[in-house]
């Protein structure tokens, strides 16, 4: 999974297409890396919504979520990717109260989600997996 960032908003951006992240980049958003390997399938989707109004992406394993979400103006974009069912590496969910766009982040980095906490994001604990590699 690539891990972009966009300076400008502070939005995280996650994609599982090389072709998605580039266009991204060419478009003036950093690239940081793989974030996490992601199955090519599993019983768990992780849905991607995107919110017209704010720029913003959001992502979710919870299908209710992903309804209350769209019922409040997202689109619904299907499923990005898939979670480890065998629950491989944690990839942890931050919420930011304060940002307008990009508060949510997601990591597989311990250290990151408890510096992020200590910065003032709420810890959301275990947003789904990641394969070991």
């Amino acid at each position: 999974m690539y891990r972009l960032y966009n300076p400008n908003t502070g939005e995280h951006f996650y994609t599982a297409s090389a072709y998605e992240a580039g266009v991204d980049v060419k478009a003036g958003w950093r690239y940081e890396g793989i974030g996490w390997y992601a199955p090519k399938t599993s019983s768990t989707p992780v849905y991607r919504l995107y919110n017209p109004n704010a720029g913003d992406h959001h992502y979710t394993t919870s299908a209710a979520e992903r309804d209350m979400l769209v019922k409040a103006g997202w689109r619904d974009e299907g499923i990005g990717w898939y979670s480890d069912d065998a629950k491989g590496v944690a990839v942890y969910r931050e919420y930011n109260p304060n940002a307008t766009s990009g508060a949510h982040n997601f990591t597989t980095n311990k250290a990151e989600d408890d510096m992020l906490a200590n910065a003032g994001w709420n810890q959301e604990g275990i947003a789904w997996y990641g394969v070991k590699r």
